[in-house]
């Protein structure tokens, strides 16, 4: 199977600017490719997976990735997809981001390789010494405004300020696309890359990019290729939690986190996710498509999906402890027989109540120690009164560490506390909070156990 073919296969091609041509060019033999990805945090997300994967696939296939790194573009904001102006990044923020990304983009691309070694490069090197006069002379002569008006990024724009009564798009943000043309352009010269890809958004720069190509270096071939924007089934981005983006960084998004936000996918997406995001060949993919139609309570292909995302982003090891800890949570695995490890990292994920054993009872110090099941589960927040925490208990929906408890009355002692310091309560099928003597991931307890889990 080719590149292509396998791509077209994974649900991953959505259009390129001449197929015929990019075929027959990738059978004569390896190629160079780039992506670019903007700084525009300090990490990136679950929605920069899919060009971060493809770069690796061209990559295992023989060809040549580079990832660029937008220290120039960054600056600007790319319009595209965007119904509003981004906020101006200061050159500290660009550099402190593009400093993070870079290691991020390390994990998936084999900078290395014998053969054809990744490559990183940072648009800044070759844009920041092009005076003003220079690129208007040299890459904006060859652009016709109703052109770049007509590109889907700029035309979606403007039609949004129309219709909410706003601006629109300004100068800065319209000429996006014409620094994104002069970075094909310098590779293309520089280190003959002949193909960028992109998701569907970047078509309108990916195009304006070969364009300048055409127009620049008379004869020489240049192909774009973008595969669709990874969405649910009803339509709606995919990679955005109730808490907002999930992110590649651990700080932000823990692995445990990262593992359940795949762990929970619909069954209409999991199989179209493990084409996508996954490196699982056809022949598994369908094995786990069967089992979830003969047995999708077993969730096997979202384990699959899970467990194979997070050993990509955060390794082998930290996936094994996620899936651990996962079942753990949600009561299928005992938690009193894990290590301490293992339950601070569970403990990092669920509503804590942090308390201090050598300080006396306070409302500042919410010490579980020798208050009633019915004072503990209502000061987690698990039941708003102690009404609704008695009837919890005496009906056997109340779990603390692995034993069901159905006595209202029964004392908390420090004896129940597993390593001196966590005392896990259970309502239903997954953990709701924890009290711990000491946790560096401590969650204020005002603003997350009002919301449950």
């Amino acid at each position: 199977m080719t590149i292509l073919e396998d791509l077209q296969w994974r649900g991953l091609y959505a259009d390129c600017t001449d197929l015929a041509a990019l075929t027959k060019r990738l059978s004569e033999g390896p190629l160079t490719l780039y992506c670019g990805f903007d700084p525009t945090a300090d990490s990136l997300h679950v929605g920069n997976l899919v060009p971060l994967l493809a770069l690796r696939r061209f990559q295992l296939a023989g060809h040549h990735p580079i990832a660029l790194a937008g220290g120039a573009t960054g600056m600007i904001g790319d319009p595209s997809g965007k119904s509003s102006e981004r906020n101006l990044q200061t050159p500290e923020q660009v550099g402190h981001n593009i400093k993070a990304i870079k290691e991020q983009l390390s994990r998936f691309l084999d900078f290395n390789a014998a053969t054809n070694p990744a490559r990183l490069v940072d648009n800044s090197t070759w844009t920041a010494p092009v005076t003003f006069l220079e690129f208007l002379r040299d890459v904006g002569k060859h652009f016709s405004v109703n052109v770049m008006i007509a590109k889907d990024s700029v035309r979606s724009r403007l039609e949004s300020a129309r219709n909410d009564g706003e601006d629109g798009i300004s100068y800065t943000e319209f000429s996006y696309m014409l620094l994104q043309a002069h970075d094909f352009l310098h590779l293309r010269n520089a280190a003959n890359c002949e193909l960028q890809i992109g998701a569907t958004d970047q078509w309108g720069n990916i195009t304006a990019g070969t364009d300048l190509i055409r127009k620049k270096n008379s004869g020489r071939s240049a192909w774009g290729l973008v595969f669709p924007l990874l969405t649910k089934a009803d339509g709606t981005k995919y990679g955005k939690s109730a808490s907002g983006a999930v992110w590649l960084d651990r700080n932000k998004t823990s692995p445990k986190l990262f593992y359940e936000f795949f762990l929970n996918s619909a069954d209409t997406d999991v199989i179209r996710l493990l084409k996508v995001l996954t490196f699982l060949s056809r022949e598994e993919i369908n094995v786990l498509q069967n089992e979830s139609i003969i047995n999708p309570s077993a969730r096997s292909a979202q384990k699959a999906l899970a467990k194979h995302l997070t050993s990509l982003v955060h390794g082998a090891d930290e996936a094994e402890k996620a899936a651990i800890s996962s079942e753990i949570t949600f009561g299928k695995m005992p938690i009193s027989s894990q290590t301490e490890p293992t339950l601070r990292q569970i403990a990092s994920t669920i509503p804590q109540i942090l308390f201090d054993l050598n300080q006396p009872v306070s409302p500042e110090n919410r010490i579980p120690i020798n208050k009633s099941l019915t004072e503990v589960v209502t000061l987690s927040g698990i039941c708003p009164s102690k009404g609704q925490a008695k009837q919890l208990i005496i009906s056997g929906g109340l779990y603390v560490n692995d034993e069901r408890q159905t006595d209202p009355n029964l004392k908390v002692t420090e004896s129940m506390l597993l390593y001196d310091q966590f005392l896990f309560l259970r309502k239903g099928t997954s953990a709701n909070a924890v009290f711990t003597t000491h946790s560096p991931y401590s969650i204020p307890l005002d603003s997350q156990l009002s919301k449950g889990t």
